[in-house]
């Protein structure tokens, strides 16, 4: 079945019992991760200290402009970059203290990672069978069988009509889609995605979302997705604002609240920025119900 657009539509709801058919999602740990860089001879900041858990099975959008870290968070969390400070932990595997050929072997089994960009992610003269049969390759090099074969991993996500397509025939956003098909080919319990949908029409970006959704019911993976747009977040259960390299606040089904990070810091929402301006002196009084924020020049 396709929808508008030519796309295939996979918004139809999920029948099986979530990680019925796959391993199911692990949980993700970051504590106190600070990531420095160079630049230009300097020690930048990349990173001031995340502090962040995600359960297994949880969905989660991590949101922000551009340069405020959230790639970096993927980044870490992928193993691909190693933090500079603090603990990232996939599963019980800290990844600080692995060997890069130990990393590399979870990015093969245990953790799917789809970087920015379709070219990147699929073989655009394959078709989608051998995308996703290579997908599986270092899986199998490592003597691991992954949990489906490509024409079942179709069928299970709606998709068993792209099978003998070769992706460069394929519009854009059908791309994107093989591009995160073959990023849980391998059977990983943790798939992260950096702007899955960027570039793409709203409709083509819907479905990619749609089929995200469908991975995590179907085969019960963890899934972390960078985005810079506020309504792409808004189809995620959990959304993470990333700003200035810090958690700025995090969002559960449209609540928001904002965040103690452990060193006691807490990012300010931007309307009450326009009241607090940075640097403003103000009175933290404990009351019955919790803790106020006081301005002393406009204090009754």
């Amino acid at each position: 079945m396709t929808g508008s657009g030519g796309l295939p539509d996979v918004r139809e709801a999920a029948e099986v019992v979530t990680g019925s058919q796959g391993r199911g999602g692990v949980p993700v740990h970051l504590v106190g991760v600070v990531h420095l860089y160079r630049q230009l001879g300097e020690d930048v900041v990349g990173l001031r200290g995340v502090d962040l858990d995600v359960d297994a099975g949880e969905m989660l959008a991590l949101l922000g402009p551009s340069g405020m870290g959230k790639t970096t968070v993927l980044r870490l969390m992928a193993g691909v970059m190693t933090a500079s400070a603090g603990v990232v932990r996939v599963g019980d595997q800290d990844l600080r203290k692995l060997r890069p050929s130990h990393r590399r072997r979870l990015r093969a089994g245990e953790i799917g990672y789809i970087v920015q960009g379709t070219s990147a992610n699929v073989l655009p003269f394959a078709t989608t069978t051998e995308n996703l049969w290579f997908a599986q390759h270092g899986a199998r090099t490592q003597g691991r069988v992954p949990p489906w074969s490509p024409s079942t991993l179709l069928g299970l996500l709606g998709l068993s009509e792209l099978a003998d397509v070769r992706v460069a025939q394929m519009p854009r956003g059908v791309q994107q889609l093989i591009a995160v098909v073959a990023g849980v080919a391998a059977g990983p319990r943790l798939l992260l995605a950096d702007e899955p949908t960027s570039q793409l029409t709203t409709t083509a970006a819907f479905n990619v979302v749609h089929l995200l959704h469908r991975i995590n019911a179907e085969l019960g993976t963890t899934i972390i997705v960078v985005t810079h747009d506020p309504l792409i977040a808004s189809m995620f259960p959990r959304v993470v604002t990333i700003r200035d390299g810090r958690v700025g606040a995090d969002a559960i089904h449209g609540e928001e609240y904002a965040v103690v990070d452990g060193s006691g810091s807490v990012q300010l929402p931007p309307d009450v920025l326009e009241v607090l301006k940075p640097n403003t002196r103000v009175r933290v009084v404990r009351t019955d119900w919790g803790v106020e924020l006081r301005h002393p020049e406009r204090e009754p």
